[in-house]
């Protein structure tokens, strides 16, 4: 597997174009320089902390670090990409009205239906055919919205906040963060015209873990903390938003180095998903004990503390209800866990599991990747298994 295409290799390169040392560097992205050393060396792998901090260091965007968008080489995979032209220019387009007035008004029912679907799609990891329907969906929801009046017009506008998130997923697992931002601004205008506060509120924690991937984690946190300090109520969903909040702000704080801070929220969203008891798919949020428990694994992982990301997995159990998605993702986290604790088998297991779970999302996942040339640089002989699913992901020889 070629080095030189390693997120270290590359932050490497572009830190000499810049005439920069490491130490600069380091200092520049509040980084040890230990740390930047291992990363650059392909010894450790780079967290989505460390890409975030140095990209913003060095002006550039994350895509330059990453290599995103990926293309593997193979016309079925690639085509993925194809589907980005269709959905970008529908995006471009809110809140104009349609060409053409409708021969038939659209059915409320069935518009609902085929965003739950779409929904579903997202939850099995299935870019393709979400990536195929998302920009017709859009289109019809636009044209209801422009042609529809009373309560019914603030549940299409709530489809459309939800379509525009699961856009924002697609836009931004296959390595388009430019469309992706632009979904997140129309899931807030639409959440805005939906009449509930707690819309309102979920598209503002979508925005906050924006802030926190391009660095800005001081303004990530305070909108976060004062969003969560606005809701009112004691319901199951009011506990779901609540605690969704207090993960990402957990996630944004751990990312500026702050862990006790981090894990101070999580203990929060941890007694909101007590108070709820089970796990709850408000807003397709997929809040409970379950993701809860997901999410001190990853939270661990960010903080590169192998030990207590093994050993919270243990306490994770999958139920059978879980969005694949969601599983797939505490796989490719725990594969780095095992890595940062020593066990490249753990590490290789864990990341074979995520794709038997969700490929897709295993193939084009940066922090995936970065493990697999992790381990690649560990062994002085690959296995069969990790040759394999380096060349399954398009990782060049």
């Amino acid at each position: 597997m070629d080095v030189d295409e390693t997120l270290g290799a590359r932050i490497a390169a572009e830190r000499k174009l810049r005439g920069l040392t490491q130490h600069q560097l380091a200092s520049r992205a509040h980084l040890s320089l230990s740390l930047l050393r291992k990363v650059e060396q392909g010894s450790r792998p780079a967290s989505p902390a460390v890409l975030i901090t140095v990209a913003k260091a060095l002006g550039l965007e994350h895509g330059r670090l990453t290599g995103q968008p990926y293309y593997s080489g193979d016309q079925r995979t690639d085509a993925l990409h194809d589907l980005i032209p269709d959905l970008r220019r529908e995006l471009t387009m809110y809140g104009l009205a349609p060409d053409e007035e409708p021969e038939t008004l659209l059915a409320i029912g069935d518009l609902a239906t085929r965003v739950d679907h779409c929904s579903q799609l997202l939850y099995a990891v299935d870019y393709a055919l979400a990536g195929a329907l998302l920009p017709g969906l859009l289109c019809d929801l636009r044209t209801a919205s422009a042609t529809t009046t009373g309560p019914d017009r603030a549940r299409i506008m709530d489809m459309l906040r939800e379509t525009y998130d699961n856009a924002k997923r697609v836009a931004y697992d296959l390595g388009y963060p430019d469309l992706g931002l632009l979904a997140v601004s129309n899931e807030e205008r639409a959440a805005a015209e939906t009449g509930d506060p707690l819309a309102v509120a979920v598209a503002s924690a979508v925005r906050a873990w924006t802030l926190t991937g391009a660095g800005a984690f001081d303004a990530a946190y305070r909108l976060l903390v004062s969003t969560a300090d606005r809701i009112d109520g004691d319901t199951p969903r009011r506990w779901v938003v609540w605690g969704w909040l207090n993960l990402q702000a957990a996630l944004s704080t751990a990312r500026a180095g702050d862990p006790a801070r981090a894990w101070e929220h999580y203990a929060a969203a941890d007694r909101a998903a007590a108070e709820i008891g089970s796990d709850r798919d408000d807003f397709r949020l997929s809040f409970g004990p379950t993701n809860v428990a997901i999410w001190g694994v990853g939270l661990a992982v960010e903080m590169y503390d192998g030990p207590a990301a093994v050993a919270r997995s243990g306490r994770v159990v999958l139920p059978a209800t879980l969005p694949r998605a969601r599983a797939g993702h505490h796989f490719m986290d725990l594969a780095r866990g095992h890595y940062y604790n020593g066990d490249n088998h753990g590490a290789l297991e864990a990341l074979l599991q995520a794709r038997r779970i969700t490929p897709q999302q295993v193939r084009y996942n940066p922090m995936a990747r970065e493990t697999v040339y992790a381990l690649a640089q560990a062994e002085r002989r690959s296995t069969e298994s990790l040759r394999s699913l380096a060349v399954w992901m398009g990782v060049p020889d």
